[in-house]
């Protein structure tokens, strides 16, 4: 509640903030509301883009980094398009978490973004400040808008060229507010000199896209500044290296906070990459200026080519550093960010809360990336909920887990005191880990029929995985009352169902983690025989009753969870069958497969 109450007070002192200053200068106005349309305009071409591209996405990522040169490429035409350095970096962070991409690729498509948001300076640099985009702009929102109205497809083509329509008019309205504000602020008069100067207006740059989320829009500032005579060609440089350093913060925090080990190397490979870059860029700052100023000269180019060539050249000299470095390079972060230490069991003791790992925020920027993620925490749960059923049938994690062919024949007895706490395993570490996957699903609008099979499939093994927790949740109740103390008739009944379950939970993880078809396949029709023997079972449960060896009361508990026990075999078969169709579809579309069941 605090944290809510100070979000919305800060909500309201920036709105206020933001109001006042609109009435003491409405030439600041003007500027804040062409880059607001600007931004505006960037979120409905990657909403369009998005919605067009649909499940291609993956296929085109995957193919893209095959070798280091398509992956450049990938990154430079996919920056071009979408105009977001960064989108496309937190976009390639999201596909290597979910293992679609290699680091090596990744870090291909990292160099190529850099080269690639070169082209949008380059572009408004040859537009000039003396042409206007409106009038290209209202047209193009009016067809924008009225193709919306027809199918999805069109849709969002209509939303991409509303976007497009919106930065242009963004643009205008830049170069119309530094017009108006530039009585107010110059900085081209500064005295400053030396090295002082380009690392002021480095770290200008630096925040200004941290602020604005984006390097575009800190260069479009750059670029109406300068047209407008407010900042000097070196300021604009510096601010131009500073804008580069500073779109990777988004990355890097995304990256470090929302993603899995190599999601987290990707955001530190594009930080040090841009670090490394700006930090060249200053040490050779005179020859690199000069390199620009003196063909500037000669060729009568504007500032803002001047600029688009500045940019272009350092970033250059970036990727020429790092390219033959790649393999090295990625070496290097897989030893500063080694992988953690594989878990052997899920389920604390202390019974905290179980959190989700593969659900981050960030991947649901794409549909596929949104599915992997999905379905890599339904294979946590899986692993989850069967340690959570043999917590209920007080089988210890380590004999779970231990290389024992015999499955479960010499299963050691349950060990005193046998607490009745199943029902807090499922309320503190299954429920909340379901609830999560169900909350992240909501969040996603999938339009291609199968990818939402693909969903269906992971929503019914999640949900079966649950009820299999929740049915021995059902056997720990009697399993405390009748395997405590000793002496009781039907204790041989309870531990021969227990070696049972104990049975069916191994095979059902053997063959969730099987890839040979003939065997798993073999090893299905074993666990199917097994719970078949659950009618057997129960005869002879009968049998004892009619000799009077167990009595009405007995017999009905004993009854029951033979059902419970026969619902948990049901549920693991349904499971693997769900799993068998999956890795029968990716087949068709010639996609790795992913495990979905325990």
């Amino acid at each position: 509640m605090r944290k809510k109450a100070s979000q919305y007070v800060l909500a309201v002192l920036l709105v206020s903030g933001l109001a006042a200053s609109f009435l003491y200068s409405p030439s600041w106005m003007q500027l804040c509301y062409g880059l607001a349309l600007f931004l505006l305009g960037m979120q409905c071409i990657e909403e369009g883009l998005h919605n067009v591209a649909g499940g291609k996405l993956a296929k085109w990522m995957e193919k893209s980094t095959a070798t280091p040169l398509k992956g450049a490429l990938f990154g430079m035409g996919a920056t071009f398009v979408l105009q977001s350095s960064t989108l496309v970096s937190l976009l390639t962070i999201a596909f290597l978490s979910t293992g679609m991409i290699q680091l090596a690729g990744g870090i291909a498509i990292i160099l190529g973004t850099n080269l690639g948001s070169t082209s949008g300076i380059w572009l408004l640099a040859l537009a000039g400040q003396s042409v206007s985009l409106s009038p290209a702009a209202i047209p193009m929102l009016v067809f924008g808008i009225v193709i919306g109205f027809f199918n999805s497809k069109t849709k969002a083509i209509g939303r991409v060229l509303v976007g497009i329509a919106l930065i242009f008019l963004g643009v205008d309205a830049i170069k119309e507010g530094f017009q108006a504000f530039g009585a107010d602020m110059d900085f081209d008069k500064s005295q400053i000199g030396g090295m002082v100067e380009p690392l002021i207006f480095f770290v200008v740059g630096l925040l200004l896209t941290v602020v604005l989320q984006s390097s575009h829009a800190t260069l479009i500032l750059t670029l109406a500044a300068l047209a407008g005579g407010q900042v000097s060609l070196m300021q604009a440089f510096a601010i131009a290296v500073g804008s580069n350093v500073g779109s990777s913060a988004t990355t890097a925090l995304v990256g470090m906070l929302g993603s899995d080990r190599n999601g987290q190397r990707l955001a530190l490979a594009h930080v040090v990459f841009n670090l490394v870059t700006a930090a060249l860029c200053l040490l050779l700052w005179w020859p690199l200026t000069r390199l620009v100023l003196l063909p500037g000269e000669w060729w009568g180019m504007s500032p803002l080519l001047q600029l688009a060539m500045f940019h272009t050249l350092f970033n250059l000299l970036g990727v020429a550093v790092f390219w033959k470095l790649q393999g090295c390079f990625a070496a290097l972060l897989q030893r500063w960010l080694p992988d953690k230490a594989a878990e052997e069991v899920l389920l604390p003791e202390n019974q905290a809360i179980l959190a989700p790992r593969y659900l981050h925020e960030n991947m649901l920027r794409a549909d596929d990336t949104a599915l992997v993620a999905i379905e890599k925490e339904v294979y946590h749960l899986g692993r989850a909920s069967i340690e959570a059923m043999c917590h209920a049938i007080y089988v210890p994690n380590e004999a779970f887990y231990r290389d024992d062919s015999n499955e479960g024949k010499t299963l050691p007895a349950p060990t005193a005191p046998l607490e009745l706490d199943a029902t807090q395993v499922y309320e503190r570490q299954i429920k909340p880990l379901y609830s999560a996957i169900l909350d992240f699903a909501g969040k996603i609008d999938l339009e291609e029929k199968t990818q939402q099979e693909q969903l269906n499939r992971a929503f019914a093994a999640t949900w079966q995985m649950v009820e299999m927790v929740k049915e021995s949740k059902h056997l720990q109740k009697n399993m405390q009352r009748y395997l405590t103390g000793g002496g009781s008739a039907a204790e041989r009944d309870y531990l021969r169902l227990r070696r049972h379950v104990f049975k069916t939970l191994r095979l059902f993880r053997r063959i969730g983690g099987m890839e040979a078809e003939a065997e798993r396949n073999d090893l299905m029709q074993q666990l199917n025989v097994h719970t078949e023997t659950l009618e057997t079972f129960r005869g002879r449960v009968m049998v004892k009753l009619k000799n009077e060896e167990l009595n009405g009361w007995q017999t009905s508990s004993l009854l029951n969870d033979i059902n419970y026990a026969r619902r948990i075999g049901r549920g693991a078969l349904e499971i693997l069958s769900l799993q068998n169709t999956q890795v029968t579809a990716e087949k068709v579309v010639d996609r790795p497969s992913e495990e979905v069941a325990g």
